[in-house]
């Protein structure tokens, strides 16, 4: 245990997100609020089949997420999660200043990917996949990334772990109680303002530019196209085209 939650670590790993499905598939339960870090992963990943970086003093971690049959959609846990991890930083940040939520699972700091999250659902247990560049960040063809270390502050990783399972914790019980229109609203303000250049890739090759147009209600990214049209998108690779560059 970290700082009172339930966390369990391990020095590698080949991903905590495969350790914990690889455990539901041998039928063991999975209690909420546990979490399963590692000091190193060699198989870690992303969305669209990305490997996620593993450098030793980043945070890598999962936790799962029991479904009840009143709760909001499955995806929307993203949105949670979202939340979560973005007040986690900017509370080792001492503020948010430069931090952004990126739909559907990224944060960014100056405009950098600084952290990312990825869902998997294994029948009513989602588990939630996070990765933290706290210490240092990859290299990568296709976007800035950064780390904290890059601006001069050192996160001590199991106190960041222990935030993170507290905020995580009381995010999804505002989802649950406050109902998904209160986490939209939560992330929104975290999130891109209105207008703000949006490209979207779509996974069908249905690519896209326009305003940010805020989430729909069921947290989906809403789209004003140039005709004045709203899209709403599904599923997708989004980049920020204001935050390029800086």
């Amino acid at each position: 245990m970290i700082g009172g939650h339930r966390i369990e670590r391990v020095e590698e790993i080949g991903s905590t997100s495969g350790e914990l499905l690889a455990r539901l598939g041998k039928g063991e339960n999975l209690a909420e609020g546990a979490w399963l870090i590692a000091d190193r992963q060699s198989a870690g990943r992303g969305r669209l089949g990305r490997t996620w970086f593993d450098g030793a003093g980043n945070f890598m971690g999962s936790t799962a997420v029991q479904l009840r049959s009143d709760d909001p959609p499955a995806q929307t846990i993203a949105l949670v999660a979202g939340v979560a991890l973005f007040d986690t930083i900017a509370k080792f940040l001492g503020n948010a200043q430069g931090l952004l939520l990126k739909w559907p699972n990224d944060v960014l700091l100056d405009g950098a990917k600084l952290a990312g999250i990825l869902l998997e659902r294994s029948k009513e247990t989602v588990v939630v996949g996070i990765g933290v560049n706290l210490a240092a960040a990859p290299d990568l063809p296709d976007k800035a990334t950064t780390a904290v270390a890059t601006h001069g502050l050192r996160i001590d990783r199991d106190d960041f772990a222990d935030r993170l399972a507290e905020r995580m914790s009381i995010e999804l019980r505002t989802w649950r109680k406050d109902g998904l229109a209160h986490t939209i609203d939560r992330w929104g303000i975290r999130g891109p303002h209105i207008g703000a250049a949006v490209r979207v890739a779509g996974v069908t090759g249905n690519d896209a530019s326009g305003g940010f147009a805020g989430l729909a209600h069921d947290g989906a990214l809403q789209l004003r196209l140039a005709n004045g049209t709203i899209r709403t998108v599904h599923a997708g690779e989004v980049t920020l085209p204001e935050t390029e560059g800086d």
